[in-house]
């Protein structure tokens, strides 16, 4: 079986010399696992336990535990310690590995990191000018060095394992370090260099998840305050257009424009105008993309998405807020009756006429907030095709069937 286009290796049966092989492989990991361990119970967070780390990572990246010591290595003594009244301060041999790895965690907000640096502005304000961001320069350049060595480290890894989820956190915790410790412009240059990184990565693989919301954090990350940014939300929604057209099956691309458009319509101030404008420029983006691949589940995603903002306005905030029942009924009605075309050409592919059953029935739901009588189809016909074409879901059609029966009554 193919993911995202590499072929998975088959197994073959080892011969005697291979198995030996492995087995004197396995004796050498162990014993560098147990070099590693004996170092940590002593206490010995120092240059020699750390080129452990690099040797074993090298072997299992997937080692969450060494993936801390390495952590540990470099605040007790690798890294210079941050200044005067970060929450973040230099780790003794005696600090518990807890208290070294989840103080940034994917829980933790780059709030957090604001208000470290505010306590460590404050009780740095009115020092030497030698201070940089309440550190010394010499300090400063050899945490740079530091934490750009440590990024290199991992890439070789990523390019072999782009999936483990260790890696990326790793990659992520040093980044934060840079913001606790460098001065703005330093900290700012290497996000934008693991800006560029994320890009490369989704070259090699566009559907990488990890890569996409690795993106987004480090995006959310240059946008804020602590590395004096700015939106970046036109870029990314370029980068979004980029992706898809190299690729109409990204799904993770069409996700993220959807999560960027109302971002972006607020910071375009964008009119009502300019709102309907912007959907129907999007409606004629998805139907080319959809003209070219009707059997395509996240195009049809992305296509829902474009009409719950049509359909959905009284459960919430659309981009199209001010669009009058008529008009909505006419965009839904007129996309109906542009799938019903593609029907000619593909009729076994379900997604169509799943579109039909739920726009229909969304056309039904709309027809009862107009003033006028509006003419809509008995969406039946439609899921009588989906039962067909889709009996693995039968509970799940049974349960629309009975929306529909208890919406006539």
């Amino acid at each position: 079986m193919d993911s995202h286009g590499a072929a998975r290796t088959s197994r073959t049966i080892r011969t005697e010399e291979q198995r030996q092989q492995d087995l004197t492989k396995i004796k050498k990991y162990r014993e560098l696992e147990d070099s590693i361990r004996s170092q940590v119970l002593a206490n010995n967070y120092n240059a020699s336990l750390f080129q452990l780390t690099s040797k074993l990572l090298r072997l299992n990246p997937e080692y969450y535990t060494i993936w801390n010591v390495r952590r540990r290595c470099l605040i007790s003594g690798l890294l210079s310690a941050p200044s005067d009244g970060s929450s973040h301060s230099k780790a003794s041999p005696s600090t518990s590995p807890k208290d070294t790895t989840n103080q940034f965690s994917d829980s933790s907000s780059l709030s957090s990191l604001d208000a470290t640096l505010r306590d460590r502005d404050s009780l740095t304000a009115g020092k030497s000018v030698t201070i940089v961001d309440g550190k010394g320069k010499e300090d400063a350049d050899g945490d740079v060095s530091i934490l750009q060595t440590e990024l290199a480290f991992t890439i070789p890894l990523l390019l072999e394992y782009p999936k483990c989820y260790w890696i990326w956190k790793y990659r992520k915790w040093l980044l934060e370090q840079a913001i606790l410790r460098l001065p703005v412009t330093a900290a700012r240059n290497i996000w934008e260099t693991e800006l560029s990184l994320a890009s490369k990565m989704l070259t090699k693989d566009r559907r990488n998840f990890h890569a996409w919301g690795y993106r987004r954090y480090v995006v959310a990350a240059l946008e804020s305050p602590l590395l004096g940014g700015r939106s970046m939300v036109e870029d990314e929604f370029a980068y979004t257009t980029k992706m898809i057209f190299a690729d109409l099956s990204n799904f993770s691309a069409w996700h993220n424009r959807s999560q960027l458009i109302p971002r972006l319509l607020a910071e375009r101030g964008a009119d009502d105008t300019a709102r309907k404008a912007f959907l129907e420029e999007e409606l004629n983006i998805i139907q080319e993309a959809l003209n070219v691949g009707p059997e395509d589940q996240s195009l049809w995603y992305y296509h829902q998405y474009i009409m719950s903002q049509i359909v959905n306005y009284i459960d919430g905030p659309t981009i199209v807020p001010a669009l009058t029942v008529a008009e909505r009924v006419a965009y839904v009605s007129r996309e109906i009756e542009w799938i019903k075309d593609l029907v000619e050409d593909y009729a076994d592919t379900k997604w169509i006429y799943e579109a039909l059953l739920e726009y229909t029935i969304a056309l039904k739901s709309l027809a009862k907030h107009g003033s006028e009588h509006i003419q809509t189809e008995d969406p039946s016909k439609w899921l009588a095709k989906v039962r067909e074409l889709d009996p693995m879901r039968s509970g799940r059609w049974d349960d629309v069937e009975k929306q529909l029966s208890t919406n006539q009554h």
